[in-house]
């Protein structure tokens, strides 16, 4: 089964949340802070970071119960049960929330770029570049994989906490520990106002503790683990900040260096450490809100994946990469909106923005993403106190104290600091919030995963030559299936099912390890019809594959199992997902091609459609096309290895009289080494699906074509070779097996990119045909 593996200990989730709370809020709030209020900035810190401990206490407790990704939104959706428009707009100012949070970071890590590190000559660039390359360079990171992403956060961590100890030292030895204290008292300002509205500025600092609960599906024993991390990162961090602002009070700057804001932290450095301990400040800043992006982004990526699974989000947002074994999806689409962020509150409409109106920057963009994380906290606090009421016997490894006192405390205090926000970031993420929550009440949602598809008979296993089948799932039986190769067949017709195995079989020739046919019979569930009316058709089909597979000689182990399913291709794909599957064969349907498309354009790995298959006799035969494009250069593999396994192999080159370009052959032939026997056909038809299947016809046996996808851009522009070449290949009862190898980003810009290569090429050879002979006409004149 692909699925996550949880690989963060609790130094890395504790890393996790040092790391996001040690990062743009105290390298670009600090400065400003100490100038608005003195050292009463160290009052507006610790009260930031008392009510973040309270909502952070909820989260603890949440997380002892439920042990995965999402943080709030998972809290909300569990204990809420059917209330989805609640749980999708939580999930939805999360989502905005962390993005947001991460574009702070980054584009104050873009000012301190363009204030201590870029050259002159670079600072012609709009504001945000660095910010925008950033955030790409951490999605990629994060799409990688955790494990790599959390080492990362635990290096850099570690790094710009030694660099804060570096700071603070300078600051106190600097003046002296007595000077230092007395400065530091003296500098105390009685103004309730500017404490709190420092506070609601300084809050977003601490929310790090939420980045712990949201990435709980990848800790290591997460009900111990996540209170402790969050406790400790909590702590932690409000000893530091204080220590900050006492070396903020005492450097000898004059008190406009202060009103720089995001940058004046590296200005006080060089006061009292010189060049060089400005630099080192500079460094430690970057590190700081990279670290703290870092962690954000994985944040939001959970819940993203999350969403994707009940239904709230595109349901591409739960797929997990077959490599890298991440939500790919979910990841590419927090980088995005991170990018889109920077662009609109940096690049476009800031003071050194490039658009002419100056409403937005820093500021609002720290209010943006605040909004969207306390409003889910007031919620979270709020759910605490009904879960308590509605599950009183569930298990909690952790219990918040004063319950309902202390979550109600919470949200008045979160609504309080909401108060004090800068109203455009407030009025930006409330529009921005209730534009995707409209957006999803328009759409409706998706059916949650567990909801469309059902288990009806479960997976029995039978070995090679007929032998007894058994349940699935025992310890050695689960390892070797794991390292077989999984072919997974579907199967809609019971009758059917012998000849696809027989075909899987052999496509399991061309693979070095034991093979693994897993039969799968979808049955689909009509809308407004329950499961049950369905079921008893289901259980009957998966009865009879098994009663004809026993009766046959089968070589390779194979499963059988049987779903009720509302979306069937849907269901095929989430059981090769989760099963790891390495090929997929099915068939080619007559009614319902929207299934196989859907199949083949977001398969996790490559996929046969075949057609004809009950006249499938002899598979000794192999007819191949001289092809061209990366589907046909991906099946040639397959097709050497059955060749050097014994099969006849027939290379089918044509030159098409109604239009087309004649594949050259040599590539083909060049690719196919070692095989016992080889044929080359040369030959005109009408088109090459003509020519295809008439050859194969004379040569009997199977006839393989690589699926180009051409069917991705209009059909009656560039057509589509296999469509053809099957309605033809019905018509002359000709099994077919067509081969679509799954892609990434880059093959799938190939896919796109080829039929147009195709198209043109044909034009230029026939411009370059004609040329040729008006030069011989001349020449004959």
């Amino acid at each position: 089964m692909v699925e996550h593996t949880r690989t963060l200990d609790f130094k890395i989730a504790f890393a996790i949340g040092l790391g996001t709370m040690i990062a743009a809020g105290i390298f670009s709030l600090s400065g400003s802070a100490v100038y608005r209020i003195g050292s009463s900035a160290v009052v507006a810190f610790v009260i930031a970071a008392l009510v973040a401990a309270i909502t952070a206490a909820s989260y603890s407790e949440f997380a002892s119960i439920y042990s995965e990704n999402g943080g709030g939104y998972l809290f909300c959706s569990r204990t809420f049960e059917g209330r989805d428009r609640l749980t999708a707009a939580v999930g939805v100012s999360l989502f905005l929330g962390y993005t947001g949070t991460t574009a702070f970071y980054l584009a104050t890590m873009d000012e301190w770029f363009f204030q201590f590190v870029l050259p002159a000559s670079f600072r012609v660039l709009p504001h945000g570049s660095v910010a925008i390359v950033a955030a790409v360079l951490l999605g990629a990171l994060n799409a990688r994989g955790t494990e790599e992403s959390g080492l990362f956060q635990l290096l850099i961590t570690s790094a710009k906490v030694g660099v804060l100890f570096v700071f603070i030292a300078g600051a106190i030895a600097f003046v002296g520990p007595g000077r230092a204290t007395q400065q530091f008292a003296g500098s105390f300002q009685a103004e309730p106002v500017g404490i709190v509205s420092v506070a609601a500025l300084a809050f977003i600092t601490f929310f790090g503790f939420s980045a712990i609960a949201a990435s709980a599906g990848e800790i290591i024993e997460p009900r111990k683990t996540v209170p402790k991390a969050i406790a400790a990162s909590i702590v932690t961090v409000t000893v530091l900040y204080v220590l900050v602002i006492v070396g903020m009070v005492n450097a000898p700057v004059p008190r406009e260096v202060l009103a720089q804001g995001e940058t004046a932290m590296g200005t006080v450095a060089a006061s009292f450490l010189g060049p060089a301990g400005q630099y080192l400040i500079v460094a430690g800043a970057i590190f700081s809100m990279v670290s703290a992006s870092n962690a954000s982004i994985l944040a939001a990526s959970g819940i993203g994946s999350l969403m994707g699974t009940q239904g709230h989000a595109p349901r591409r947002f739960a797929r997990i990469h077959r490599v890298y074994r991440t939500p790919f999806w979910s990841v590419t689409t927090a980088t995005a909106t991170i990018v889109g962020l920077v662009t609109v509150f940096l690049t476009l409409f800031s003071e050194e923005g490039i658009l002419p109106v100056h409403v937005l920057g820093l500021e609002p963009l720290t209010g943006f993403a605040t909004f969207n994380l306390l409003v889910p906290l007031a919620v979270v606090n709020a759910t605490l106190i009904y879960s308590r009421r509605k599950f009183p016997d569930i298990e909690r490894g952790f219990r918040v104290p004063l319950v309902p006192v202390l979550p109600v405390i919470g949200i008045l205090a979160n609504l309080a600091l909401i108060s004090r926000l800068p109203g455009v970031g407030v009025v930006a993420g409330l529009l921005l919030t209730l534009v995707l929550v409209v957006a999803y009440l328009v759409w409706g949602g998706a059916p949650h995963i567990e909801e469309l598809a059902e288990e009806v008979v479960p997976r029995a296993r039978a070995t090679a030559r007929g032998g007894t089948p058994a349940s699935a799932g025992g310890a050695e039986e689960t390892t070797e299936s794991d390292e077989a190769f999984r072919i997974l067949v579907s199967v809609a017709r019971p009758q059917r099912a012998v000849p696809y195995v027989r075909l899987a079989e052999m496509l399991g020739r061309g693979s070095d390890r034991k093979t693994l046919v897993q039969v799968l019979n979808v049955t689909h569930i009509p809308d407004q019809t329950p499961n049950e009316v369905v079921r008893e058709t289901a259980q009957k089909r998966t009865a009879r594959i098994e009663e004809l597979l026993a009766e046959v000689d089968c070589e390779a182990d194979y499963t059988v199992e049987g779903h009720v399913c509302r979306d069937v291709a849907f269901d095929i794909l989430q059981t090769a997902r989760n099963d790891g599957a390495d090929r997929i064969l099915m068939g080619f349907p007559e009614e319902h091609q929207a299934i196989a498309e859907t199949v083949e354009y977001n398969a996790p790995c490559d996929v046969f459609f075949t057609s004809n298959v009950d006249a499938v006799e002899d598979l000794s035969t192999i007819n191949v096309g001289s092809g061209g494009g990366p589907h046909h250069t991906a099946l040639l593999p397959l097709v050497n290895r059955l060749g050097q396994a014994g099969a006849e192999i027939h290379v089918i080159s044509v030159d098409p009289r109604a239009g087309g370009v004649e594949e050259s052959v040599d590539e083909t032939v060049a690719a196919l080494t070692d095989v016992e026997s080889l044929q080359v056909h040369n030959l005109q038809a009408a088109t090459v699906a003509d020519g295809l299947v008439s050859t194969a016809v004379g040569n009997g046996g199977l006839l393989l074509i690589g699926a180009t996808r051409n069917r991705r851009l209009r059909r009656w522009v560039f057509g589509s070779t296999p469509d053809r070449t099957i309605d033809l290949a019905r018509a002359a009862d000709v099994p077919v097996l067509v081969y679509a190898s799954s892609s990434g980003v880059s093959g799938r810009i190939e896919d796109y990119l080829y039929p147009i290569y195709r198209y043109l090429h044909r034009h230029l050879a026939e411009r370059r045909s004609f040329r040729s002979a008006d030069r011989s006409s001349e020449t004959a004149d």
